[in-house]
């Protein structure tokens, strides 16, 4: 047994293994507070920290943090270089933590938009971990999902174009080992903060059999506490994949008996 599943009175055989996260209402929160924008991304960042924590303890396989998408470079200039800002100093101040906590880090999105030196950053960061055995941290970095599966579309053309593949052999495996997600486990638990109740481009094909929570809490405020709550939830559903509740409890006693 997990001492953390233990101590948050969590079941390990019910944790998601994959969670996808809209870290949505920094701004928000820092303008309920009259402060700068930027502020409340700060504030976000340590959430990350604590939330990749937790999430590492629990044993949790994958988290996959929707940070920066495709339509945010078109905020004001001066957020989004705050931004940029932020990140290089979060990779350069977390580095070592991430490698000595045995997370395995990666970047998915459009990096051509980003500046040399982030990329540079992001590049060693994924080098040093690529080996890490737990935690799988994805960072979705100027990312669009509807971007995400025309790359992997154009990936599986030239495959066909170049006679690696013939067309009757594409299949969903095929597919989704094409996008930015390819080695991941399934997305089990998606997470919105900030009360709005919408995807946003995130994650479209990996959705298709995810539990959604949508939160009013900002992401600044999205403590521990609250991510244990919403796993709690989360152990509570029924998840069918097409069958019947009956054959879900066959499958389930079959499996206990064996």
């Amino acid at each position: 047994m997990n001492s953390y599943c233990d101590k948050w009175n969590l079941n390990p055989l019910k944790l998601p293994r994959h969670v996808g996260i809209v870290m949505d209402g920094n701004g928000r929160w820092a303008t309920k507070r009259m402060l700068p924008r930027i502020s409340g991304h700060h504030k976000g960042v340590e959430r990350v920290q604590e939330i990749t924590e937790l999430c590492g303890n629990l044993g949790i396989e994958a988290l996959t943090l929707f940070a920066f998408s495709d339509e945010n470079w078109r905020r004001p200039e001066d957020e989004v270089g705050g931004i940029m800002g932020l990140l290089r100093w979060y990779i350069r101040k977390e580095h070592k933590r991430i490698v000595e906590k045995n997370v395995q880090f990666r970047v998915i999105g459009d990096r051509a938009k980003l500046s040399p030196d982030i990329i540079g950053l992001i590049e060693n960061l994924e080098k040093n971990t690529e080996k890490n055995t737990g935690l799988h941290l994805c960072v979705a970095l100027s990312y669009g999902a509807q971007r995400e599966i025309l790359r992997a579309v154009h990936k599986v053309i030239n495959k066909v174009q170049n006679s690696e593949l013939n067309i009757d052999e594409i299949d969903e495996k095929i597919f989704e080992d094409s996008l930015d997600t390819q080695g991941l486990p399934p997305l089990d638990m998606f997470i919105r903060t900030s009360g709005e109740l919408r995807v946003s481009n995130f994650l479209l094909w990996q959705l298709a059999y995810a539990e959604l929570f949508f939160d009013n809490i900002l992401w600044p405020d999205f403590d521990s506490l609250k991510m244990v709550e919403l796993l709690q939830m989360y152990s509570l559903r029924e998840r069918r994949f097409g069958r019947t509740s009956e054959q879900l409890a066959e499958k389930t006693l079959n499996m206990a008996l064996r």
